[in-house]
């Protein structure tokens, strides 16, 4: 197999990364807008639309300073460059900017509480549907592993043979995915769900970004690993707080 993977449109050839992009905003979006008509959803009216709103503006941001900082020397060096500004995102930047604009809009909206449960499998599977894009790219989209000897090593045309980490991510929140669905239908309190999809996915981004070329900060670990730490640290804390704040109220859908 020739890397990148392009698509054949009618007679154009189109690159693997911007379609299976777009199909994982659509498929995601879709799937959210279903899961909201089935099992209802905790707030109602124009506040959850500022809440996606926010929730698009700080995925934004955040995906672009995530990956600015990810080989610090590099982005510093680049500074003045307004393509190096704009290039780059990364999926653990757009969850974790993502979850602070929402919380700052939150707040000025008087909203306590816990709003994120029914992102969660859109997410799970629109990250899926997006990595396959990374995978079919190749490893010029510096998301592939470091060059293994496992019998599923793939070489992408310049005879070594790497992890392909994107598959990896794409086959685990596939599974994740139907696991998330299948807990949201039990009876959980509001943000569980959310918060089950975060510890998981951060989980194991801190695991098999150590299979990539990534650049050391600080104790091994490159910006991302550190950037999915201190999430883990934020959501197992709270998580023990959780039935104190909102706890008692528990989703819809159990109830369906």
């Amino acid at each position: 197999m020739d890397f990148p993977v392009y698509l054949q449109v009618a007679s154009w050839r189109v690159h693997p990364h911007a379609p299976f992009e777009l199909l994982a905003y659509f498929v995601g979006f879709q799937i959210y807008l279903w899961r909201r008509r089935r099992h209802g959803d905790v707030i109602g009216g124009h506040a959850r639309w500022w809440l996606v709103a926010g929730a698009i503006v700080g995925a934004a941001i955040g995906s672009r300073v995530l990956a600015f900082l990810e080989d610090p020397v590099r982005a510093f060096a680049h500074l003045g460059d307004p393509a190096s500004l704009l290039g780059g995102k990364t999926v653990v930047g757009a969850l974790l900017g993502g979850l602070l604009a929402v919380e700052l809009v939150k707040r000025a909206l008087g909203i306590t509480r816990r709003t994120g449960d029914l992102f969660a499998v859109p997410l799970a599977v629109g990250i899926a549907i997006g990595r396959l894009g990374c995978f079919f790219t190749g490893p010029a989209d510096l998301t592939w592993g470091l060059p293994t000897s496992t019998p599923w090593g793939i070489e992408a045309g310049d005879g070594i043979a790497r992890h392909p980490a994107p598959l990896y991510e794409s086959l685990f929140l596939g599974g994740f995915a139907v696991l998330l669905a299948r807990w949201s239908a039990r009876p959980h309190p509001d943000g569980w769900l959310f918060r089950a999809f975060m510890i998981g996915y951060l989980g194991f981004r801190l695991l098999v970004d150590a299979l990539k070329p990534e650049v050391s900060i600080a104790l091994g670990l490159g910006t991302i690993q550190w950037a999915c730490l201190i999430g883990l640290i934020y959501y197992v804390v709270a998580w023990r707080v959780l039935p104190a704040d909102g706890g008692a109220a528990v989703m819809q859908s159990s109830r369906r």
